[in-house]
């Protein structure tokens, strides 16, 4: 018998600098789900950002020197795995149009992009997890990150986890896919604008009625708890993969800095 084939697959987490830097629980729920689903995980220590920052401000130069580094980190797994839309459609999409034309690094790019999935879609998709074993006794609602519901066609997979949650009643949020206004850079260079739209982001989830509010991309999660907690509203927010891995100890995302 082939010795690498008796293995289980091996999965190199992309943890992301928002969840690195700020909500380190999400990647060791994501850790958490991924082993269940029967994978062993690694954490590459030479990840650094996925170069979006640079790319969505028309640094390609840049972008492409942080691209060649997270493909090289990442070469050996057979599956590469990011708690983010966001994060994961930059990986997935765009790494192969940094290096379009280039003889060594467009194939390199194509293959690295093949073997990436954000996280929902990797559990239920590729691993074909149907259930949980998690409890969260109240009512959810869930927003739809842009990158992830339109460049990787993330939707149906967090609800049909969510279901199997026990105790859980999900309540779907008015306009669950439309944009909480962080956008990255956007929110930096368009304060105004983005300002505007989580108001009325955070305007649907309070009619929601809903306990906790879940999404996938700790971008979003963080801009639209920062607006509900600067307005004295009491949904709490986290990332989904913290209520499917049943990893509810570290108080809700805006909670830290009240």
């Amino acid at each position: 018998m082939n010795e690498r084939a008796s293995l289980p697959p091996r999965v190199g987490l992309f943890v992301t600098c928002l969840v690195d830097l700020m909500r380190p629980s999400v990647g060791f729920a994501a850790v958490k789900l991924i082993e269940a689903s029967g994978c062993s995980v690694e954490v590459p220590a030479s990840q650094t950002c996925c170069g979006q920052p640079a790319f969505n401000s028309g640094d390609r130069t840049t972008t492409r020197d942080i691209a060649a580094r997270t493909i090289e980190a990442f070469e050996g797994f057979d599956y590469i795995v990011a708690p983010s839309g966001s994060c994961g459609g930059m990986l997935k999409t765009h790494y192969p149009e940094l290096f379009a034309g280039d003889p060594v690094w467009e194939p390199r790019a194509k293959a690295f992009a093949d073997k990436v999935y954000e996280l929902m879609s990797f559990l239920v998709d590729v691993r074909k997890m149907s259930a949980v074993d998690a409890r969260f006794d109240g009512r959810v609602t869930y927003h739809d990150s842009c990158s992830g519901l339109r460049e990787l066609g993330v939707r149906e997979q967090p609800r049909a986890l969510l279901k199997s949650v026990k105790g859980l009643q999900l309540v779907e949020l008015n306009d669950a896919d439309v944009c909480c206004g962080f956008g990255g850079t956007f929110s930096v260079k368009y304060p105004d604008i983005s300002n505007a739209i989580v108001s009325k982001k955070a305007d649907q989830v309070s009619a929601a009625g809903a306990d906790l509010l879940l999404a996938g991309d700790l971008g979003c999660l963080m801009n639209i708890a920062g607006k509900m907690r600067r307005e004295g509203r009491s949904t709490q927010v986290r990332h989904v993969a913290e209520v499917l891995a049943g990893e509810m100890t570290d108080p809700a995302i805006g909670e830290e800095t009240r």
